[in-house]
């Protein structure tokens, strides 16, 4: 491989991931969406987006074949970036529509908005709101304490890891909306939709992460 970076996006069938891909690209990234274990490993980064819901994507990752891959890479200590629905894949488990198990990388658990928050406000959560970075991160290089970012979901992380949490977001309780674990990174926000500071988290995921 050569000093660029390569990153590898799951394609598991849960929708359109051409903006994530994009995303990348636009910054000189080379990115490639991948539907086999054997083109993921060719990478240096992976990236495990999620669209809909939580139950829908962990089905569709056990399906491809892919689920074994995400559990080595992430033991193995290798970059991988959860993104949205794929942040949330990377906890114990989800109650979205019944209980589901996720890949329990880490502790918490997925939890619904509604009964959480007041009922005046919208749910799903959609449209920018702030991110205020508790620590340090390569993946944070050059953005503020605080910073807005582009949020479309109807559940959220409760980490019960308070070391893992790298930011948090109020919409009506304050909540983990970035991680970081080792080389273990997660994003509730759609940083490809986020203008120039979620495009600053994708440039430092593939270039420092």
């Amino acid at each position: 491989m050569g000093s660029t970076p390569r990153v590898g996006i799951f394609d598991y069938g849960i929708g359109n991931l051409r903006s994530v891909q994009k995303a990348f690209e636009v910054q000189g990234v080379e990115a490639h969406l991948y539907t086999t274990a054997e083109q993921l490993q060719q990478c240096d980064k992976l990236v495990l987006p999620g669209v809909g819901a939580f139950g829908d994507c962990m089905k569709g990752l056990e399906a491809s074949g892919l689920r074994p891959l995400a559990e080595q890479w992430i033991a193995d200590g290798k970059p991988l970036l959860g993104i949205c629905v794929g942040f949330q894949m990377l906890l114990e488990r989800s109650h979205e529509f019944g209980t589901h198990q996720g890949l329990g990388v880490i502790k918490g658990e997925v939890k619904p908005f509604r009964g959480a928050v007041s009922a005046e406000l919208k749910i799903p959560q959609m449209g920018w709101n702030t991110v205020r970075f508790l620590q340090p991160s390569v993946l944070t290089q050059g953005l503020a304490e605080q910073e807005h970012f582009y949020f479309v979901h109807s559940f959220y992380c409760d980490v019960q890891e308070p070391g893992a949490i790298l930011g948090q977001t109020e919409y009506g309780i304050t909540y983990c909306t970035a991680l970081q674990k080792g080389r273990l990174y997660g994003t509730q926000f759609h940083p490809e939709k986020s203008s120039a500071a979620g495009l600053q988290i994708l440039k430092n995921f593939a270039e420092k992460g």
